[in-house]
């Protein structure tokens, strides 16, 4: 049996697309559904069975799945939510949540990958790679991201099962339609595009020209190889970025949405007070460390990746 904590959720939803594709079915989807559209995503999927995350938490702690044949966790569940201020609330679901699984990974030996945050480089003034001086947790999200990877850090020369953490950058893609406002700013862009024929972008700040903040945007599909490139290598652990270390434009991005449409056109806002100091206007992942252990997947340039989720859009209002 494979665990996908999340598995209802964007990144989640495509990494059992991922393992469906390599012939597993036997995967148990752990998430909140709730009063959202999450259960959309694992309509076309394959899983053996569907827990709450509440009730697989207090499982895992009163021994149920001690005798369980578990050959993986992919624990992708968490509270994205970067405007969620309850520290409380964030850090029980982030952070203890994750102490618990992980606890109970190295016990039976069962490789554990989990997902981190490129959130936990702050306003990367201190770069992108993974140390601790270039973290900076801006938001409490961050933090509990940022803190469970330092708690896994002091672990790992004690560990002799596989512990493996991503630091996501921006992704994007299918499934993703659930998400709203925190939705990737392709999918805000292709909405705006396809409602109005105006992509919206923050006019320039802080040296930045209008639309060049730049971001490592990253396609869901290459998250989902480097996550099965780990379960395929269970001698590898640590703390890694996922992107693609190369950082693009907003501006890129809208155009590339552009031209997959074949219509639109960009304009300018003025960038929110409210955000000033508490943005990030650039993040380019350092992969050195990933390429380092191997890894030869690759990743889809921009432009491919756009025209390809456009594709789904259109076709399939984003899902797969």
């Amino acid at each position: 049996m494979i665990i996908v904590t999340g598995g209802a959720g964007f990144i989640g939803s495509n990494l059992i697309k991922g393992l469906n594709d390599k012939g597993r079915n036997d995967i148990l989807v752990v998430d909140n559904i709730g009063r959202t559209d999450k259960f959309k995503n694992i309509v076309a999927l394959k899983i053996y069975d569907y827990i709450d995350k509440v009730d697989f938490i207090t499982d895992v702690k009163n021994g149920k799945y001690d005798n369980e044949k578990i050959d993986v966790i992919f624990h992708i569940g968490a509270c994205s939510d970067t405007m969620e201020y309850d520290g409380k609330y964030m850090m029980n679901n982030n952070y203890e949540y994750s102490k618990t699984l992980l606890h109970f990974c190295l016990r039976r030996k069962i490789p554990f990958i989990y997902a981190s945050s490129a959130s936990v480089y702050g306003n990367g003034l201190q770069g992108f790679s993974e140390e601790e001086k270039c973290e900076d947790a801006l938001n409490v999200y961050a933090f509990s991201k940022m803190q469970f990877d330092r708690y896994v850090t002091q672990l790992l020369p004690t560990i002799d099962s596989q512990v493996v953490g991503l630091r996501f950058f921006n992704v994007f893609g299918p499934q993703e339609v659930h998400k709203g406002r925190m939705a990737s700013i392709t999918y805000q862009l292709y909405n705006q595009i396809t409602k109005d024929g105006v992509a919206k972008l923050f006019a320039g700040v802080d040296g930045y020209e209008d639309g060049e903040q730049q971001r490592d945007f990253i396609y869901v599909k290459d998250v989902v190889k480097v996550n099965l490139f780990f379960w395929e290598h269970s001698n590898k652990s640590g703390v890694f970025n996922c992107g693609t270390g190369k950082a693009r434009s907003f501006n890129d991005v809208a155009n590339s949405i552009i031209k997959a449409k074949n219509h639109g056109r960009i304009e300018y806002v003025p960038f929110p007070e409210g955000l000033r100091g508490k943005y990030q206007n650039y993040t380019q992942a350092d992969m050195s460390n990933l390429l380092k252990i191997g890894y030869n997947g690759g990743f889809m340039e921009l432009e491919e990746s756009i025209a390809d989720y456009c594709s789904y859009l259109d076709k399939n209002e984003g899902y797969l």
